[in-house]
């Protein structure tokens, strides 16, 4: 222990931030000037990493919450010789490797993205999770420590109260979150936001709660202590700290915990940023150097942690050796890849709804995928994940041998825990809700897209057939803004996200084979509540046909040079499949029919195959239940989509069904008042 270096070592951290938004000319400087004491002892005294391996598996994490402070994170892991000054001096600007906001870069330090406040921590949740399921599996291995870092704006957001509850209930001491209490936000002092007991609440929710004062290293050191030592619960450093903790005015004076001091350059605000800059023992002619005694300090730090991930890593080998065959299943865990999986066994209910065809493969999956946690928001029994909670058990304290978890009615949190499962690795998150309740999950959805997680979204009750329980729970424009994820594309250059909404039964044990085969993006399951009749097989096997659908859509009837085509997803296929029958043999029309289980994948495909399935220039019908968008973009200039705009009402899915319109009888007249128009 060295006061004076510990000192020279947080303001070095501190003079960096301010520089590099200084340079940029944009911001967030005060925070990160009030959370460099703890960054630096937490990164120096306590999280266990291999400097040589920035991505080994049994590393500590740190999950940032509060994005905004990324100048602390590069600054920090600069000291640490995970950045250089170039990509410092380079903050913000395009093309470098420090975004405004952290970006998933587990080699340089970054384990999570960050920014949208309350989701952070939420995802260092889905790691200790994770963390406590694999080390229930592989008893010893995984007893490392999630730490997180989180403000006032953090604390605030709705989702803290989902992270907060479910930390609290299942006891995850391995869980270590300093809130940096500053009492300024970015545009007033917390005061005149919130007046409630932060160390109470928590307190509350079961949590083990220290309050210190932020920039003394020894109370920082002595709640670690404590923090390392808790047994039973997750704990909370609340840090009281001083935002722009060391800013000074052109005459010296201190200027410190101002609410200006949040997000702008230091030179923007009353505080004078050279005068800063020497107040913290910096050179202004060189800001982004390395103080040399906090360079010889941290060079002999990289080498401890190196010695002390070296001296685990040959306990793990002396593992290895004695647990011959769990070191290969941990292998096969880490590896992302899966065991043998064969879903064309899975035995599908003649004409059932799609939720009770993923009930079906989801209790195959729980015992021939041992990784795999699945989660539902309270609705278990409804969205039929309780087909894998019958083969399984539900995580609990001192408990994480079962592999589901109840969420409780927290949709947003419980998605967001799915991206630190994720992020963390070894296991597969699945998550569930209905369809129209995928609102209360985008946040995280649009998280996953952009860090390419492969977490899989069980949706059901995916249309008005909801029926008695009315326009609340009838999902009508769900579908039109999940697929726009399927429009963007990822920094990989990849579709962000795959929406699968299978036509049947069997379709739905292939959707379910596609989603566990996408490891880069995450994956959508659209499924119904009702019954679904089966489509008929065209050969032999319905499930070989079916896997076409791995190009997005197929033909599920075909027909030499068809007078019209026929397209759709989820039910409304089975609806069309009735119409052509019908039109076939009234009105001696050819007909082909599509299943398009998702328009991302199909437009991926060659022209030559899409024209295929959908031929250009020729008569293109749609049927969805939801906004007509949905299949606008399959039918040409010519086409014709019959769809809701409106929202629904609360009656029986088939006088639903009949007073929208969704019969056959109706597709039927609509299909025929098109092809009169079009002639």
């Amino acid at each position: 222990m060295n006061k004076k270096i510990d000192q020279l070592a947080a303001d070095n951290i501190r003079a960096l931030a301010i520089s590099m938004v200084e340079k940029a000319n944009s911001g967030h400087p005060g925070g990160a000037m009030g959370g460099a004491d703890f960054m630096h002892i937490l990164y120096t005294e306590y999280v266990d990493f291999d400097p040589t391996e920035m991505d080994w598996t049994f590393r500590d994490r740190f999950f940032m919450d509060a994005g905004h402070l990324s100048a602390l994170m590069y600054s920090q892991y600069y000291l640490l010789g995970n950045y250089k000054k170039e990509d410092l001096q380079n903050f913000r600007q395009w093309g470098s490797l420090t975004p405004g906001h952290p970006e998933v870069d587990v080699l340089r330090g970054i384990e999570n993205t960050s920014g949208p406040l309350g989701q952070g921590h939420a995802m260092g949740v889905g790691a200790a999770i994770a963390a406590k399921f694999l080390d229930a599996r592989f008893k010893g291995l995984f007893n490392h420590k999630i730490y997180g870092f989180i403000t006032d704006g953090g604390v605030q957001e709705e989702i803290s109260q989902g992270a907060g509850r479910i930390a609290g209930h299942l006891g995850l001491n391995n869980f270590i979150m300093f809130y940096d209490s500053n009492d300024v936000q970015l545009s007033s002092m917390t005061e005149e936001v919130t007046s409630e007991n932060t160390a109470m609440k928590y307190e509350a929710w079961g949590w083990n709660v220290i309050t210190i004062d932020g920039h003394d290293h020894d109370q920082i050191r002595k709640a670690l202590n404590e923090a390392h030592a808790e047994s039973e619960k997750p704990t909370l450093i609340i840090g009281k700290t001083i935002m722009g903790k060391g800013c000074v005015t052109a005459t010296g004076a201190m200027y410190e915990g101002e609410c200006e001091l949040h997000g702008k350059p230091i030179g923007d605000t009353k505080a004078d940023y050279v005068k800063t800059l020497i107040n913290l023992n910096a050179n202004p002619e060189n800001p982004f150097a390395i103080f040399e005694e906090v360079e010889t300090h941290y060079a002999k730090i990289v080498a401890i942690k190196a010695e002390k991930s070296a001296y685990k890593k040959l306990q793990i080998a002396s593992w290895r050796k004695e647990n011959p065959e769990l070191s290969q299943k941990m292998d096969l865990f880490l590896s992302g890849k899966l065991p043998e999986l064969d879903l064309s066994s899975v035995i599908q209910k003649p004409n059932a709804a799609t939720r009770d065809a993923s009930s079906a493969v989801l209790a195959y999956l729980a015992e021939n995928v041992e990784n795999m946690i699945v989660s539902s928001a309270d609705l278990s029994n409804s969205d039929k994940t309780d087909g894998f909670l019958k083969k399984s058990s539900v995580l609990q304290k001192n408990d994480f041998s079962g592999a589901f978890l109840q969420a409780g009615v927290a949709e947003l949190t419980m998605t967001s825990i799915a991206n630190g499962i994720a992020l963390h690795g070894g296991v597969i998150p699945v998550v569930a809700t209905f369809f129209v309740f995928s609102d209360y999950m985008k946040p995280a959805i649009r998280l996953a897209a952009i860090q390419e997680l492969p977490v899989k979204y069980v949706w059901t009750h995916d249309s008005f057939r909801v029926g008695e329980d009315g326009p609340t729970h009838q999902p009508i424009e769900q579908e039109a803004q999940i697929r726009l994820m399927e429009k963007i594309k990822n920094h990989s250059g990849n579709q962000s996200l795959l929406a699968l909404r299978p036509a049947d039964a069997i379709e739905t044990s292939v959707a379910w084979n596609m989603a566990l085969n996408n490891t880069k993006t995450p994956t959508g399951l659209i499924l119904s509540r009702q019954n679904i009749k089966d489509i008929p097989a065209q050969g032999t096997s319905r499930y070989e046909e079916a896997t076409e659908s791995t190009k997005g859509g197929y033909l599920v009837k075909s027909t030499q040079d068809p007078d019209i085509t026929l397209i759709a997803n989820g039910s409304e296929v089975a609806t069309l499949l009735e119409a052509a029958v019908i039109l076939e043999k009234s009105k001696n029309l050819k007909i082909n029919v599509a299943s398009i289980i998702s328009e991302g994948l199909f437009k991926e495909q060659s022209k030559s195959y899409q024209e295929s399935i959908i031929p250009k220039g020729k008569l293109v019908f749609g049927l969805t239940a939801g906004l007509p968008v949905n299949l606008e973009g399959l039918i040409g200039d010519s086409g014709k989509v019959i769809g809701l705009d409106h929202f629904g009402y609360s009656a029986p899915a088939s006088v639903l069904d009949e007073k929208f319109g969704f019969t056959s009888e109706h597709a039927c007249a609509a299909i025929l008042k098109y092809i009169e128009e079009s002639n």
